[in-house]
């Protein structure tokens, strides 16, 4: 299930992520989910590529999360 908007993202991203890193995530999800079609585990993937596309830009600190510098 791809997401329109961040406003549709799970509600503990919208909660922990910044408004970037959610356009991030967003964008990588909708692009993995299409790329995994027909795969059992589409979903799964596509929110493991998400978060790993996150991560290559932003970093956890204590219980935020920021941009890598």
């Amino acid at each position: 299930m791809p997401y329109a908007s961040n406003d549709d993202l799970p509600v503990p991203v919208q909660r922990h992520l910044p408004p970037h890193a959610q356009d991030i995530y967003r964008e990588a999800f909708n692009h993995a989910f299409a790329g995994h079609a027909g795969d059992p585990r589409q979903e799964e993937a596509a929110h493991r590529i998400a978060w790993a596309a996150v991560k290559r830009s932003f970093v956890k600190v204590g219980d935020s999360w920021v941009a890598k510098t």
